[in-house]
């Protein structure tokens, strides 16, 4: 899949902010742990990979009705069941495949999750598979594991027990495995070293509206009081996307637009919000919205900054490349370090094709970025989810015609991207297949 883009336009109008991807697709997974009916508002309904997990879910005997107007799931479980399946159904392309686990364990005595997928941006402490913090989990509260070819198998003959789950680095998708296995495990269960971004909140709050009863600790202790069996039905909204919000800020900044970005989650973004600040951006809001206009730049460019990504509340990894784009932007050198995944750095090779002259850099854990620089039409590759929409953002603001290849990656992150971007005025088409060779 490829996008061809036609930049060079200022744009102009409003966009809302969906429901976030890093909670919904969590919050899907928890609505499993139910023979009720679980309702879920502002549900980013036509991302990439909310498509595949529902389509999972179905083929295991779940139903899931999306109201795709309404911006709605409504998922019904009850009849969701582990069951063999074919290489051609286990293969699915996203991270999360380890959440869905829990149900099956509370349904039965053994669950079969696909092999986790997703993007690759480089290897990490928590083992060369990039998933053994998922097996520890599951062993931890009594289960067997078996990695088969084509997935893993989890068998719990009596259900989880509660146990001690301590991490050795701090992990978002570990705290919420652990989070979902715990509240219907038999027996208590301690978390440490957990990681509770805003996101984890978000599961945390509709797993309580459920009946789990958890208690946190701080930033990073978690108690879990199973319920051995399965919770409750329950509603609740999806919390707004801050990595999306984000992302048409820094577009507004970069292009010279005017745009209204309309629930943006302040409460969960305060450090990025400084680090914009200090850059010299003076923005226009009000409780829940955002106004872009060229007079965000008072002394008319984004003033050169330094800023590492890590974890929550500051300045999280997701959102790397959009302030290397910012950093295009300004009046000298920028630089922009990641001390979680160091090696995230592979899109700074495709961004410098839609930059003029030599202004990107990149080493393991540092990117240095010399502006002022101008974005100029050509082609780019995607390399991850959120590298993606640094080379779409970066054609758009080039004048001219370029084309992103894999341009799926960015579909993966942004609910109904492409229209949201017409709607801003952009002249853009998705196409399927192979970029035609010129």
């Amino acid at each position: 899949m490829y996008a061809e883009i036609n930049g060079g336009f200022i744009p102009e109008g409003t966009v809302r902010v969906s429901g976030a991807k890093n909670s919904a697709t969590r919050l899907l997974a928890a609505a499993l742990l139910t023979d009720e009916v679980v309702h879920l508002g502002n549900f980013p309904t036509k991302l990439v990979d909310v498509e595949h997990k529902i389509r999972f879910i179905e083929e295991l005997g779940g139903k899931v009705h999306v109201d795709h107007d309404e911006q709605i799931l409504v998922v019904d479980a009850k009849d969701l069941a582990a069951r063999e399946m074919t290489t051609d159904e286990l293969n699915i392309p996203i991270r999360t495949t380890y959440l869905l686990a829990a149900a099956q364990i509370g349904r039965g005595e053994i669950a079969r999750v696909p092999f986790p997928g997703g993007c690759a941006i480089g290897g990490g402490p928590a083992g060369g598979r990039g998933y053994d913090l998922h097996l520890m989990v599951w062993e931890q509260l009594g289960c067997k594991i078996l990695e088969k070819d084509d997935h893993i198998e989890v068998t719990a003959p009596q259900g989880f027990i509660g146990g001690v789950i301590d991490f050795p680095i701090s992990t978002v998708g570990g705290t919420e495995n652990a989070l979902l296995c715990a509240s219907i495990a038999s027996g208590d269960t301690k978390i440490a070293n957990a990681y509770i971004t805003p996101e984890i909140t978000d599961l945390i709050e509709l797993l309580r509206r459920m009946g789990a009863e958890i208690t946190v600790y701080g930033t990073s202790r978690i108690h879990v009081k199973g319920r051995a069996g399965l919770l409750q039905g329950a509603y609740m909204d999806v919390m707004p996307d801050r990595i999306e919000a984000l992302t048409w800020i820094v577009y507004g900044i970069i292009s010279g637009g005017r745009i209204t970005v309309e629930g943006v989650p302040f409460s969960s973004m305060e450090v990025p919000f400084i680090h914009l600040e200090k850059a010299g951006v003076d923005l226009f809001r009000n409780s829940s919205s955002v106004y872009i206009t060229p007079e965000c730049l008072p002394s008319g460019s984004v003033q050169p900054f330094e800023l590492a990504c890590g974890t929550h509340p500051g300045v999280i990894s997701d959102m790397q490349a959009l302030f290397v784009l910012l950093g295009l932007k300004g009046a000298g050198t920028s630089r922009v370090y990641d001390y979680r995944y160091p090696e995230r750095i592979a899109f700074v090779e495709e961004l410098t094709n839609l930059v003029s002259g030599d202004k990107l850099s990149a080493e393991a854990g540092k990117i240095t970025i010399q502006g002022d620089a101008t974005f100029r039409p050509g082609y780019a590759n995607s390399t991850d989810l959120r590298g993606s929409m640094a080379v779409v953002l970066a054609a758009l603001c080039a004048d001219g015609k370029s084309t992103i290849n894999n341009v799926h990656m960015a579909l993966r992150g942004y609910n109904e991207l492409d229209k949201k971007l017409r709607l801003l005025g952009a002249d853009l088409t998705i196409r399927e297949g192979e970029v035609p060779s010129p």
